[in-house]
């Protein structure tokens, strides 16, 4: 069996969560508090970041990017990235926006103040960071809902790793109740869609000791 080393509100980790179930792939989920740097983890992943695929002879994949990649080439009967060279463009550049400038301008400030902080016993919370962190999430939901006003999908007519890259970050900070979502009902109602997926429906049973979320968080009809 394969397995993939995570953390449970990680958005990096999330979105090949989602994308191993979007191809029907069985995987274990081992938890790996990475802020440890356990020699053994480092054996894997010298770079000590997550996620970190082990497949069942023994390959070992880090780096969402090239995670990514390798699965929706090992697995082309459910492509994810598009089918023309066009659509793979803007399919890696939408996944590319939200891995850095969305984890950037929200993630870091939302995520890593109210959890990791918490997590890693790495000091107390900084209240400007996650005044930034709130202000920030109505541009990119503003641009969510720009794109979906003229696509189907974020990236196009399908469903790609845009629409993945994008929820597994916005499920993330829907754990914490961050999503101010009656101010941008255009995301409202593409997150809906990404939400009743069943690939989504695991990420939704995640709890973690630090944070409860609220109660609309795994409900399929908000």
């Amino acid at each position: 069996m394969r397995t993939l080393y995570h953390q449970p509100l990680s958005p990096r980790c999330r979105k090949i969560r989602i994308i191993l179930k979007e191809k029907a792939q069985e995987f274990d989920l081992v938890v790996e508090r990475d802020w440890e740097r356990r020699p053994e983890f480092l054996a894997m992943n010298p770079g000590g970041s997550l996620p970190v695929l082990v497949e069942p002879d023994g390959a070992v994949f880090a780096e969402q990017c090239a995670i990514t990649e390798y699965l929706d080439e090992a697995y082309p009967d459910r492509p994810l990235i598009g089918f023309s060279p066009r659509e793979r463009a803007e399919a890696r550049r939408l996944a590319a926006w939200f891995d850095t400038h969305f984890e950037a301008e929200v993630s870091r400030y939302l995520l890593g103040e109210k959890v990791e902080k918490r997590q890693a016993r790495r000091g107390q919370t900084d209240a400007a960071a996650i005044r930034a962190g709130a202000h920030n999430i109505h541009y990119h939901l503003d641009y969510i809902g720009y794109l979906c006003e003229r696509r189907r999908w974020l990236a196009g007519d399908d469903f790609s790793i845009a629409d993945i890259a994008a929820a597994a970050h916005i499920s993330a900070i829907d754990y914490l109740g961050d999503v101010p979502w009656d101010d941008h009902l255009e995301a409202r109602e593409w997150y809906a869609r990404v939400k009743s997926r069943p690939s989504m429906r695991p990420l939704l049973t995640d709890r973690i000791a630090e944070v409860k979320p609220p109660a609309w968080y795994d409900d399929l009809d908000f």
